[in-house]
């Protein structure tokens, strides 16, 4: 989805266990805070599809990271003659905590989006979907760092001194001038630069060509800046109540304020890359996502490729199921933190708009590796 971003200031975070959470975890599993629960701890558990549950275990098998943190489970996930027995007998759910300073985790919701588009500028496909610049520089710190594994800056030579890269603002001035100002392939160009805008939050995304074809676009790389929501920026100017705040009525807005526009995207000084792909929406761990059963999360936190179960509440349902550790997102921080992927086309739009829900997490882990530990 959904791209990752890093600052040159960086706080660092203890991850302290409280005294029920495993001391031992598989070598590719983060210490988040970690309560060891029961299968009856999850709400609605005996309604679950577990076959469903266990094929996509096994789809979610053919990347290694999952393979890294489930091992032998991924071979014998294919030979299980009953699947509801084998989640019991071979995984334990673990309750994944929030931060002290959050009284619920959070769960919201993305799709995969589609605009209009030409492989020609010309009116009015007139803003460009950029692939990641071949003059960007990507710095790892983690050699002198070690404590800074994970963080990566982005940056650009100028004379002898490495500086930050450009910024969204800066690309769109250049782009309204007709300047070239970065290096690098343009994929094609499409009718709105709303509708690009938010191409870039969900991370990937189809464009339907004037020639009739659909090409498919995923997230490549991001300039470096950290992710700032437009949604908060208009609520903080009193343009949008919080109660009101969503996906719908930030367009709507944008669509009734033409000369903000530009002032209320480029609050968001982080920008995205794309690259063209072969398949649709795909996350950052390389698969084909699942709607209603692909999140993205926070990596610090959750790892890819794992297994979760998520509850949460809305005004129009309730959700309670099993869900794959797919993708990541800019906007996505926190421990018991979610981004539901629900599917393509208006209607997981609407979806997608008006999911914002309390969420209750818990993440599966091999119980082997904590009866070892024992």
């Amino acid at each position: 989805m959904k791209y990752a971003y890093i600052l040159p200031f960086i706080a660092l975070f203890l991850f302290v266990g409280c005294s029920r959470s495993p001391q031992i975890l598989p070598l590719s599993v983060p210490e988040p805070n970690l309560i060891k629960s029961n299968f009856s701890d999850l709400p609605n558990w005996e309604k679950e599809d577990y076959f469903a549950v266990v094929s996509l275990f096994i789809e979610n098998c053919k990347s290694g990271k999952t393979k890294k943190i489930y091992g032998e489970l991924c071979t014998k996930a294919p030979l299980a003659s009953d699947a509801k027995l084998f989640l019991m007998d071979e995984f334990t759910p673990y309750r994944i905590s929030t931060q002290s300073s959050e009284k619920n985790g959070l769960l919201t919701g993305y799709y995969e989006p589609q605009l209009r588009g030409s492989l020609t500028k010309e009116e009015p496909y007139l803003y460009p979907i950029y692939e990641a610049p071949a003059d960007m520089l990507t710095i790892d710190l983690a050699e002198q760092y070690p404590e800074l594994k994970g963080y990566r800056l982005r940056g650009r030579v100028v004379g002898s001194k490495v500086v930050s890269y450009y910024q969204r603002e800066d690309v769109q001035k250049a782009d309204a001038q007709n300047i070239p100002l970065l290096d690098s392939k343009i994929i094609c160009y499409v009718d709105s630069k709303v509708d690009l805008f938010f191409l870039e939050i969900q991370g990937s995304g189809r464009v339907l060509l004037d020639s009739g074809e659909t090409i498919f676009v995923g997230y490549s790389d991001q300039n470096g800046y950290k992710y700032s929501a437009i949604g908060k920026y208009l609520v903080d100017a009193g343009e949008i109540s919080s109660e009101k705040i969503s996906l719908q009525s930030i367009k709507e807005w944008l669509r009734l304020n033409p000369n903000r526009v530009d002032e209320v995207l480029n609050f968001n000084k982080s920008m995205v890359f794309f690259k063209q792909k072969k398949n649709p929406a795909t996350g950052a761990l390389g698969l084909i996502l699942t709607p209603s059963r692909s999140v993205a999360v926070d990596p610090k936190y959750i790892p890819l490729g794992s297994m979760l179960y998520l509850q949460a509440k809305t005004n129009k349902t309730i959700l309670n199921r099993v869900v794959m550790a797919q993708d990541t997102g800019g906007a996505i921080k926190g421990r018991a933190r979610a981004d539901l992927f629900l599917g393509y086309g208006a209607e997981a739009e609407a979806e997608a708009g008006d999911l914002k829900a309390p969420l209750g997490l818990w993440i599966f882990l091999p119980k082997s590796s904590k009866e070892e530990s024992k």
